[in-house]
């Protein structure tokens, strides 16, 4: 994992459950729920060596599903050693078969009756610490085609189904427990009480994770590590980089130059509201105006990845010019990176492939010349906002969706001109406006228009037209880690076509993405 050894020295500085990932959808979806119960909770890939683990000194281990068969040739794993640490370890659907599979007298073996989906869970052991307080027969979320046979020595068996003898298992002894079923996701009924007991019986956390610690913590951090220097703040607008602005304006006031690149990116005035509200933050902007050189730069790319590499490079090549007209020197970029970004951008599977790069994470040259701040780099976007909402931010500005890093440049697929840009703005404002009109802005966690490479024949006023199609993306979620599409009514969508058709000249025909995510991200590119 990219900048692991900086990870692991944040992790040291609380109490921390460990997840080792194994490639399962519901990976981060565990971290969520943990934090939920205001446990510090972090992803590694399962690949993390026994050291690092031991530095990291973790409160409790997590392995989580995957889609491989522990018997399989070449099958994830972990290193035995991990149960002579004496730490706590929940392992989950593939996570208990290899647990079973690693320890003595374990077996797993392809199931008869493969389970998906809900299936009436019996629990044996009402008093084992793992289901305290739950019912003693709930419905649990299954997803496995592997059947735990023989517990290893030392494990009970404390809960079944219909086709899993072995649906839970334990050794108390040693704090070891195994779970065939998914704890973590909704479907999964009282689920929030299963990893709360986990957390808090058994491995004994305090629950102390909450976002007015985090700043304290936060803030202590940057002062140490910027002492005397001056620190370059990239503002965008959007809520990271704004409460980020906050955040390093009350830890170091002066020392702070929040900087704001008119890039030709972003929403349709968007420059004009970024400067206001900076200034009723209090913050002090230095607004540089470098949409000749962006749009310049993109001009003939149309693959997403160099997108991001063109816009990162063009970053900091306008903050180091901006540093020259400043006359300071600056040690320090500080960035809103976001935990998401970190894990979508560098795998947590070990070697499977990259998803995308982030702008916040894999946009910049190897060789620019500042050291990076980001101290929201552990964090969700909900997490975010309740850093924001501790700050005494305003509701506008926290209630605001969310928007990627190299702006509208990953709206629009294929080569991005001013013109295209125009185009698309134009487009974006109305869909916003009509979903604020009809009260869904704040039920959405996102909506965006894509500006599509591809024309279709229309009909205007008796004339046959030949123009750009554009999709229309709004999605629900609670940490942009899975996203499920908005089921905004007919009618308004109807009225949001026809404004953006009527409107917007270049457009003759809309689309609805009702693609969730996974297995779609929310941004097309």
């Amino acid at each position: 994992m990219a900048n692991i050894n900086n990870t692991i020295t944040t992790s040291t500085q609380q109490e921390t459950i460990l997840i080792l990932d194994f490639g399962s959808q519901y990976t981060q979806l565990i971290a969520r729920r943990i934090r939920e119960q205001n446990v510090y909770c972090e992803i590694y890939p399962h690949t993390l060596s026994l050291s690092q683990i031991e530095t990291i000194a973790p409160k409790g281990i997590i392995l989580s599903g995957g889609p491989a068969s522990v018997y399989e040739t070449n099958a994830p794993t972990i290193d035995s050693k991990l149960f002579e640490l004496e730490t706590p370890i929940l392992g989950i659907c593939y996570g208990m078969q290899l647990m079973a599979s690693l320890l003595a007298g374990g077996k797993v073996h392809p199931a008869t009756q493969r389970e998906y989906g809900h299936a009436p869970l019996h629990v044996l052991d009402a008093d084992d610490p793992l289901f305290v307080g739950l019912s003693s027969q709930f419905s649990a979320w299954m997803s496995h085609g592997d059947l735990i046979e023989a517990s290893p020595v030392g494990f009970k068996t404390i809960a079944q189904t219909q086709n899993a003898p072995i649906a839970a298992m334990a050794d108390p002894a040693r704090a070891f427990y195994g779970l065939q079923f998914h704890p973590e996701v909704e479907h999964t009924e009282d689920a929030d009480q299963i990893l709360a007991n986990f957390t808090r019986n058994i491995c004994g956390c305090r629950n102390a994770w909450t976002m007015r610690a985090f700043i304290a913590r936060a803030t202590a951090q940057i002062q140490e590590q910027v002492g005397n220097e001056r620190v370059l703040c990239a503002v965008s607008g959007g809520i990271d980089s704004m409460v980020l602005a906050t955040l390093l304006h009350q830890a170091i006031e002066d020392a702070l130059v929040p900087v704001f690149v008119d890039n030709g990116l972003l929403r349709k005035n968007e420059a004009a509201e970024v400067l206001k509200t900076c200034e009723q933050l209090g913050i002090p902007l230095v607004a540089v105006d470098a949409v000749k050189s962006f749009i310049d730069g993109l001009a003939g790319v149309t693959d997403p990845e160099k997108k991001r590499e063109v816009i990162g490079a063009q970053f900091i090549e306008t903050f180091k010019t901006t540093v020259q007209k400043l006359g300071h020197d600056f040690r320090f970029l500080a960035q809103g990176t976001l935990y998401p970004d970190v894990i979508e951008s560098v795998s947590v599977k070990g070697p499977s492939a990259t998803i995308k790069t982030h702008h916040n994470v894999g946009g910049l040259p190897s060789d620019m010349p500042f050291e990076l701040i980001e101290p929201f780099r552990e964090l969700f976007k909900d997490e975010v906002r309740a850093v924001g909402a501790e700050l005494d931010m305003p509701a506008h500005v926290l209630g605001r969706h969310p928007f990627p890093g190299p702006g509208l440049a990953v709206r629009i697929l294929g080569e991005v001109t001013h013109e295209r840009l125009e185009v698309l703005r134009s487009a974006d404002a109305i869909f916003i406006s009509e979903i604020k009109k009809a009260g869904l802005y704040d039920e959405i966690w996102q909506a965006l228009v894509v500006l599509l490479p591809v024309k279709s024949v229309g009909v205007m006023g008796d004339a046959r037209t030949y123009e750009n199609a554009v999709a229309l993306r709004a999605v629900t979620s609670s940490d942009a880690m899975t996203a499920d599409w908005a089921r905004i009514p007919t009618d308004v969508l109807a009225g949001i076509s026809n404004r953006i058709i009527n409107e917007v000249q270049g457009i003759n025909r809309v689309v609805y993405d009702i693609s969730s995510k996974p297995p779609s991200t929310i941004e097309w590119e």
